[in-house]
């Protein structure tokens, strides 16, 4: 990612941060629509999984400047989801309902611009955790 779509990012995820308790419903209303078959890898409070949701986004998107300051939690979260039963194939799904909610949330501010930063930070992170959790 160059300077400009790490800016983007940032800067549109200091607007979703005000909303976030909002967004984090919305991602996993949306989520859990079009693959159900996650739901029951959540047992606990699914709000104290959306604060844990939005803070985790706050820490790899203000790392985005420094990507390798973020790699070593990214490849942690990704072994953890292994363990709670994640495939490969549900990073599709995921993203899928990161940006929804994304654009759901920033409404006229989520441009092609934007909506192509979030996609290109999302596959990089996505890309990583995957070789990271099931070595392809």
């Amino acid at each position: 990612m160059d300077n400009h779509e790490i800016a983007l990012v940032q800067s549109t995820f200091a607007e979703v941060k005000p909303i976030s308790e909002k967004a984090a419903s919305l991602f996993y209303g949306r989520l859990f629509e079009i693959a159900p078959e996650v739901k029951p890898f959540f047992k606990g409070d699914i709000s104290e999984q959306g604060r844990k949701l939005m803070s985790t986004l706050a820490y790899v998107v203000n790392g985005l400047s420094d990507l390798p300051t973020i790699l070593p939690a990214a490849s942690a979260l990704a072994k953890r989801h292994v363990q709670y039963g994640a495939t490969k194939e549900h990073y599709g799904p995921v993203g899928e309902a990161l940006l929804w909610t994304l654009e759901k949330g920033l409404g006229p501010k989520w441009t092609p611009a934007v909506a192509s930063a979030w996609t290109k930070a999302y596959t990089t992170l996505s890309g990583y955790m995957i070789a990271e959790a099931y070595g392809s």
